[in-house]
């Protein structure tokens, strides 16, 4: 069965998920150097004997790219999934210029969008399984989001050039990824977007006020977690109403999936939360179960 990883790096983002099939992903980057070569190795032997490896940019701001270039000296990546942009910088660092040169590689960029269909990101063959993952946004006619990309090829802000990533399996989890969104932003496309029940939130912009979810949204989610991200506690918005792990306090979660539910790992030992079903089942992975969540987005 998959597993979902989602490190606990500070001001960064940074995932991937070992599917059940034959396909491993990457999303965003950001390697802090205490601890690059740990998760470089740990990347390397979670993909490893995966016969598709894709690596997928939500944006290019520099804590969701950090590292790119020593991540892809270490696995070489060859499928590289991002928004089509021409996002410049003032200052641009290595990390952002490895970014552009994957960004226009003609070899290894694909181009992602609302509804966009891919070998074997969400189509199967003989050859190998799907990998469950589906686009929600961009619609890349749409003005606001050709706004969005305007600024972003003036040098300001990316964060609303972000994909909203949606991965599903049959008797899994839902879950979805939203970059650095920000709310209002959100608020202007969110007619525009048909946006699926989940099981897992992993909340836009670090868990940001700014980047808080419209509530419209958040009811058509009806997610049975949030996971807040690690921005500074004074920035965070809690999601108050909703189950929430905040990894600011619990550290790296993984979450390691069963027929229609997912047991939870967790770095910090000491943490824990009352809403999950205790099932009794040993730490691994050197991390620490804090408990299982019923999938039920369905």
């Amino acid at each position: 069965m998959p597993t979902i990883k989602s490190f606990a790096i500070g001001n960064g983002d940074m995932y991937y998920i070992r599917h059940g099939s034959d396909n491993f992903t990457i999303i965003d980057c950001s390697l802090p150097p205490e601890r690059a070569g740990s998760i470089l190795t740990e990347i390397a032997t979670q993909s490893k004997g995966k016969g598709c490896l894709r690596f997928i940019s939500t944006h290019p701001d520099q804590d969701h790219i950090g590292g790119l270039a020593e991540l892809d000296d270490h696995i070489s990546i060859r499928n590289f999934y991002c928004v089509k942009n021409e996002a410049t910088k003032d200052d641009p660092t290595d990390d952002f210029k490895h970014y552009c040169s994957l960004r226009d590689d003609a070899e290894k960029a694909f181009y992602i969008y609302k509804g966009c269909t891919r070998r074997w990101m969400n189509q199967s063959n003989e050859e190998r399984g799907s990998a469950g993952l589906n686009v929600l946004w961009p619609i890349t006619s749409d003005p606001d989001f050709r706004s969005a990309l305007a600024d972003a090829a003036a040098g300001m802000s990316p964060n609303n050039i972000s994909c909203i990533l949606q991965y599903s399996v049959d008797d899994g989890p839902r879950m979805l990824w939203m970059g650095d969104l920000e709310t209002d932003f959100m608020e202007k496309i969110e007619s525009k977007v048909a946006i699926p029940k989940v099981d897992v939130l992993f909340a836009p912009h670090h868990g940001r006020t700014s980047g808080k979810v419209p509530r419209g949204w958040l009811e058509e989610m009806d997610p049975g977690l949030v996971v807040v991200g690690e921005a500074p506690s004074e920035y965070l918005d809690y999601y108050n109403g909703y189950n929430t792990i905040t990894q600011n306090s619990c550290g790296d979660i993984l979450f390691d999936t069963d027929t229609n539910k997912m047991h939870i790992y967790v770095g910090d030992h000491a943490y824990g939360v009352n809403f999950l079903h205790n099932e009794g089942r040993d730490h691994s992975h050197g991390l620490y179960y804090i408990g299982t969540l019923e999938c039920r987005a369905r």
